[in-house]
This record gives C-alpha cells, structure tokens and sequence, in this order.
C-alpha cells in the first residue's frame, strides 16, 4: 500500500506512506490517493480529510523513475501498446491523467486539510495545494525546483493563493520558501512550529467534525466554485499542455541528455548547484555569499 487510510472522530487520515522515497508521487500512490479520496467522500461518518506524508517530508514530488507506464511495475504490462509520451500528446494525455486523480480533492464534497513538514516540492506543491486549506511546519521547505529545466508546473494554483508577483518569483526560478514564508503570503493558509503542526491540524478537524457535512459541502463548494469562475479549472487543464511544451524547450532536453549520461542524481546536484541554497527570501534583502547561500 502506497496509502494509509483511517476514519475516526469524524475525519478521514489519508497518509502519503513512501517514506523511503520521501513519499515521491507513483502512477500506484496517485491511483490509491484518487480511491481514498472518493471512499471518505462516501463515507457518512467523515466530516473532512486530513492528508500527510509519513517519515521525514510530505511529498517531494513526482517519482520521475515511476512515470510513463501505468503501474509501477512495468514488467507486468500485457495488451496494447500505451502511451509512453513520445508525442507531445502522449505527454498532455499522462499530465491531464494525473490531474484529473489530484483534482477529486476539489471536486470532493467534503474539505480537506493538507498537513505539510518537511519538503513540500514539486508536485508536492500539487498535492497541497488541491487541498481546501494548507497548514504547514515554520520549518518546512515549499517549492517547484524542476521548474528550473523541467518544464513548466502541470499543476498551477499558486495563482489563487500567493498572487501573480510571488507566483512569478517562485516558478520562475524555481527558489524555495520556508513554511512561515509561505503562510506570509498567502501560499498557505497559516504555520505553526513542527511540534505543534499535527495538533493544530486535528484541532480544526475537530471543528469541522461539529458540522453536518451537508453545510461543509455547501460553504466549500460555493467557494471553490467562485474560482472556477474565475477560470480556476480551465487554468488547470492549460497548465498540463503547457507543461507538455515546456518538455520540448531546449534546457528540458539537456535535463534530460544530463540525466541519461551522469545519472538523476548528479543531474539535480547540477542543476541545483548553481543556485546556492536555492531559497527566496520574503522579508528584507536577499544578500548573498559567494556562494549563493542567504546571508541572515
């Protein structure tokens, strides 16, 4: 099992557990996720989700070893032939299936609460950010560093949360922020100190647990339906063909030229590299040392 599933106290605990992977994202984990998801939806005895990593991070991303077949065991494959993203509609196509698995978490009647420490990366950020309400370790570290050569985000709601500036800032160089830097603007809803982040998670359950689940369902989907309005979907299913065109840009395929001759590893250690410690910086200056670690 890709997933740990519970019910108890009116809420549904959903865990990411591939900790020996820092919980990175599988065709499997993606496809356990979606099933758990729609169960606790059904279930009369949940009145919201709780959704965590097990071990030392959240999620850390997309397993890119995992992905271009349609389970994580590529030897048992039998039948037609699959896409395996050659085109780049074969690469839309897998995008928006992975897409379409995160999205039950906005299209789910009952909300969901995204209990984030550790690393928080990449399609990470995916996972979180489909929740209806983000609360993150201070000392957690949020962002999409594959941006810097891998494409664009298949996934884009920092939109809607952090604004088109820190949007930019953030994607487009693929720089971290801590977690009390991303409740300060807005990337999550609030942070709290590690120790004390599961308490405050189940304590807003507990809240939610007061409430018949049929009000829930109402206040959230009113919401989430004023930012389909405002194009939130739409936006969605744009950021998958773009992340497809993004795939064809000439960095993208020295990533992965990078990737075939010295191994995904040292490719990351590469790319990473050259930008010091790889944090933004949202109060004050960002002054650096030689070697491009903030300097406090």
């Amino acid at each position: 099992m890709h997933i740990l599933y519970e019910v108890a106290d009116g809420r549904a605990r959903i865990t990411l557990n591939r900790p020996e992977k820092r919980n990175a994202l599988s065709p499997r984990l993606l496809e356990e996720l979606e099933a758990a998801l729609w169960d606790a939806d059904d279930d009369k005895r949940v009145h919201c989700v709780i959704l965590r990593g097990a071990g030392p991070a959240f999620c850390a991303g997309y397993d890119l070893k995992g992905f271009g077949t349609s389970s994580d065991d590529a030897s048992v494959e039998t039948g037609p032939p699959r896409r395996a993203g050659r085109t780049i509609d074969d690469d839309s196509w897998m995008l928006e299936r992975n897409n379409r698995r995160l999205r039950a978490l906005w299209e789910m009647h009952k909300p969901s609460i995204a209990q984030v420490h550790g690393h928080c990366l990449a399609g990470g950020t995916d996972v979180a950010l489909y929740c209806d309400m983000v609360i993150v370790a201070d000392d957690a570290t949020i962002g999409f560093p594959p941006a810097r050569n891998l494409g664009a985000l298949p996934n884009n709601l920092w939109l809607y949360h952090c604004g088109p500036q820190w949007a930019k800032r953030l994607q487009l160089t693929g720089d971290t922020v801590t977690g009390a830097e991303a409740a300060a603007i807005g990337l999550a809803m609030k942070s709290v100190p590690a120790a004390q982040l599961e308490a405050e998670v189940e304590g807003l359950a507990g809240r939610l647990a007061l409430i018949d689940p049929d009000l829930l369902s109402s206040n959230k989907r009113i919401i989430n339906l004023g930012m389909e309005l405002m194009g939130a979907l739409t936006l969605q299913r744009l950021a998958a063909e773009n992340d497809a065109r993004g795939h064809l840009a000439p960095g993208t395929r020295e990533y992965f030229r990078a990737v075939k001759e010295k191994g995904l590893k040292a490719a990351f250690r590469e790319r990473d590299g050259l930008f010091g410690d790889g944090r933004a910086r949202v109060h004050g200056p960002e002054i650096r040392d030689a070697d491009g670690k903030l300097i406090d």
